[in-house]
């Protein structure tokens, strides 16, 4: 059987087409054109309003003002400035900010060695000292919680008391090499008020001299007056918990020894230059013999001054039966 011959037309489009080439097809995708086209960034309120927002502080501060602001605040108060937003966290990066604060704080190096200091040792960046670099904290109290065990008198012959006792050693340094010293039980709240230069005698607040090493240790003494008078010397060491909190100060060393009246009434120098290159067990008054203390070693804690009255070394001994410093 045969069948008449059929024409079909075929458009010229198709006869250039390829099906091994038909797997290739794809859907169109036009924003494959904006790669590697860089486009210059817009302010969010250009579109929006000519005017600055008022309710975005930074935009309506001179950077001037700004970092005169942040000059007179603390290093610390700096550092949580720096968490509000983009534009203060690079101000509060200004190296004049940090250079003023570290030469307040190891002024008595003074400003030669400082600069010497940064150079070499912190790739001369003041913030990156300030940081890694061992200090004491002058922003507030150091405090060391003590406890121990009291027996009591016994009752009726079968009852036998005993008597939590708790009490507290206080510290606040000065820039100048001076710090203040109290043991005391009143709670941190209480004390904070008293601890200044001008304390009365009441107080109970003594002076020394203190000097910072390079390690963090800290070589302190002072002197307890009275009919016979009693040297304090400690030893102390800075750390943190976080870097650059140095919050903590680990006991070392406590000892008690006497001096000699003659001889601190003719020295004109601080005390801690009286008992350079004296030994541990090393007393000048034989009424008064040199001890190592044992008890009484744990480290303090740093408590700011505006913390002073929430602290949680406030609580009472039944609500707080244990401490632990960190």
């Amino acid at each position: 059987m045969s069948y008449p011959d059929i024409s079909i037309d075929i458009c010229p489009e198709f006869n250039s087409f390829d099906l091994r080439n038909s797997r290739y097809l794809s859907t169109d995708r036009p924003w494959l054109k904006l790669y590697g086209i860089r486009l210059p960034p817009v302010s969010p309120f250009s579109s929006l309003s000519s005017r600055p927002d008022p309710a975005l502080i930074h935009q309506c501060l001179p950077d001037e003002l700004l970092i005169e602001i942040f000059g007179r605040m603390s290093p610390y108060t700096l550092g949580r400035a720096a968490c509000v937003c983009r534009k203060w966290k690079y101000t509060a990066r200004n190296p004049t900010l940090w250079r003023n604060a570290c030469l307040k704080t190891w002024q008595r190096d003074g400003m030669e060695a400082n600069y010497k200091m940064v150079q070499s040792l912190y790739d001369s960046s003041w913030r990156k000292m300030w940081v890694q670099r061992p200090r004491i904290r002058i922003d507030g109290l150091y405090v060391s919680r003590n406890t121990y065990i009291h027996t009591g008198i016994t009752e009726w012959q079968f009852k036998k008391t005993v008597n939590v006792v708790c009490y507290y050693r206080y510290l606040r340094f000065f820039p100048s090499g001076k710090f203040l010293y109290k043991i005391s039980p009143q709670k941190v709240k209480d004390v904070v008020k008293c601890m200044h230069l001008r304390a009365s005698k009441g107080d109970s607040v003594f002076k020394g001299d203190y000097i910072l090493s390079g390690d963090g240790q800290i070589e302190m003494a002072l002197l307890y007056p009275g009919h016979r008078y009693t040297l304090v010397r400690m030893r102390l060491r800075v750390r943190g918990t976080t870097i650059g909190a140095n919050n903590r100060l680990d006991v070392l060393k406590i000892l008690t020894t006497g001096v000699n009246g003659t001889e601190l009434g003719n020295w004109k120098g601080n005390i801690l230059e009286l008992v350079e290159g004296w030994e541990e067990d090393e007393t000048h008054d034989p009424d008064v013999p040199a001890v190592s203390h044992s008890r009484g070693l744990t480290p303090f804690v740093f408590v700011p001054f505006e913390e002073a009255d929430t602290s949680v070394l406030n609580l009472p001994v039944e609500k707080m039966d244990y401490f632990v410093p960190g």
